[in-house]
């Protein structure tokens, strides 16, 4: 295994960060040099949300991104039981960003 593969690292992480936001629905953009995420929290009372965060990645790591969900989705559900579906697409709600 090369080296700089067993290095560990350090991350550092003020307590904002390491609490973490909750999002309810997330919208992905793409081009060809970029994935966007746009992680919102949807309110349950009113058809109205909040940006939580957008975090952009290049394609390669959107593609780790992707195998790493499905991954820890199979462990959940092998731990817990299988997860609803939900809607399908085209089936979220019709989301614009306001300022």
């Amino acid at each position: 295994m090369p080296e700089q593969l067993k290095q560990q690292v350090q991350i550092k992480a003020d307590e904002k960060e390491l609490l973490g936001q909750y999002s309810n629905l997330v919208v992905v953009h793409h081009n060809a040099e970029e994935f966007t995420l746009n992680f919102i929290y949807m309110y349950p009372t009113v058809p109205q949300g909040k940006l939580v965060s957008s975090i952009i990645v290049n394609p390669t790591h959107a593609k780790r991104l992707l195998r790493a969900l499905q991954e820890n989705v199979t462990r959940y559900e092998a731990q817990f039981g299988p997860l609803p579906e939900g809607p399908g697409p085209g089936q979220e709600p019709n989301v614009g960003f306001i300022q």
